[in-house]
């Protein structure tokens, strides 16, 4: 008879369910995802570090585990939750099935279990911490443990630990990427634009990056509360005094904007997901995208001077991006580079190619 594992919310409320994955008692923020595939980006994104994903689409595993698909080198979740996962996956390009990955990455695992209400649970009551344990009854300290549990260190859990290059023969323009806990594809969208990416560590003073003479700089997405990044928000105000051309995504949106003197709150369940909706304010146009984040630029009277709304978020009218109209600077909340999702706005990238080569155009 297989093993019981049991999830416990913070409210009290218990699934039981099977194990799969690495085992142990682990404790973290349980959030959903609404994505149908790219289960390995998800995964592999930094910006879930510190919490536990939950997965709204049913079966989750049926194309095996893919190394190069990774947006991440390894998994920072703290647990993953599955309505079922697929122990035969097929596909040509596959080397492991899910429970394999799981084990050797050190995530713990928990299935068959009702998802659907589960999810019904984060979107009425909002984000709560959570455990997943073999014992249901693990007693009052660790339950209060739980209670207790915040995310500290996100960004220096997931930066990289020193510079990286990426170009190849042909680049033509210098991109400092601030890695807060990039993904990959966004290197990769940079690179296919003619750029030489250097990725620095979140640790890396304004002085540092503009000694590199990049012609534009990168903010990448990454996990945690921005407002606890105050360090970085301090070297990012110098760096938005050199005017040089920035582009933000995610957590870099967010720095962003609190660097120029906004404000960021938590929403009550986050978006997360390939299919969230936004719509593009001046065209009047909407896109789907790709998305995960769990706080918002607060807009109306909090929104920095010299910022205007791009883009808006349909289902709740958040934030979604920001363009500065006194320094070469703009931002988006969502995911251009997807990976997993919808391309519809790499045209984003393009633009900040253009930004580059006016402000080079204007300096000479």
């Amino acid at each position: 008879m297989e093993k019981a594992r049991y999830l416990i919310l913070e409210d009290g409320k218990v699934f039981k369910g099977k194990p799969f994955g690495a085992s142990g008692q682990v404790t973290g923020e349980i959030v959903f995802t609404t994505a149908m595939t790219g289960y390995l980006e998800t995964l592999t994104d930094p910006s879930y570090y510190g919490q536990m994903v939950v997965q709204t689409f049913p079966l989750i595993g049926n194309y095996g585990v893919i190394p190069a698909d990774f947006e991440g080198n390894a998994p920072a979740l703290k647990a993953y939750i599955v309505r079922s996962w697929c122990h035969e996956p097929s596909n040509f390009r596959s080397e492991e099935d899910l429970d394999t990955f799981l084990l050797s990455a050190g995530v713990t695992g928990l299935w068959d279990i009702d998802t659907r209400a589960l999810v019904k649970i984060i979107r009425e009551r909002g984000v709560m911490n959570a455990m997943i344990t073999d014992d249901p009854e693990v007693g009052e300290a660790a339950l209060q443990q739980m209670r207790d549990f915040t995310i500290l260190n996100a960004v220096e859990s997931v930066t990289c630990k020193k510079a990286e290059e990426q170009k190849t023969e042909s680049a033509t323009r210098k991109v400092a990427l601030w890695d807060f806990g990039a993904k990959r594809n966004i290197a990769r969208e940079l690179v296919k634009r003619g750029c030489a990416v250097t990725t620095v560590p979140a640790g890396t003073t304004a002085k540092e990056i503009l000694a590199m003479k990049p012609d534009g700089i990168m903010l990448s997405n990454g996990p945690g509360d921005p407002a606890e990044n105050t360090g970085i928000i301090n070297e990012l105000k110098m760096l938005c005094e050199s005017n040089t051309p920035v582009f933000g995504i995610c957590l870099g949106h967010q720095l962003l904007a609190l660097a120029r003197g906004g404000k960021t709150m938590k929403l009550k369940y986050g978006h997360r997901g390939a299919n969230q909706p936004v719509l593009e304010t001046a065209a009047n146009r909407v896109y789907i995208t790709s998305q995960n984040h769990g706080y918002a630029v607060v807009t109306g009277d909090a929104l920095p001077k010299n910022a205007r709304v791009s883009f808006s978020n349909l289902n709740d009218e958040t934030c979604e991006g920001i363009d500065y109209l006194d320094i070469p600077a703009y931002s988006v909340q969502f995911h251009p580079e997807a990976c997993g999702g919808p391309l519809d706005t790499r045209f984003l990238f393009d633009r900040f190619i253009d930004l580059m080569d006016a402000h080079a155009k204007n300096k000479a």
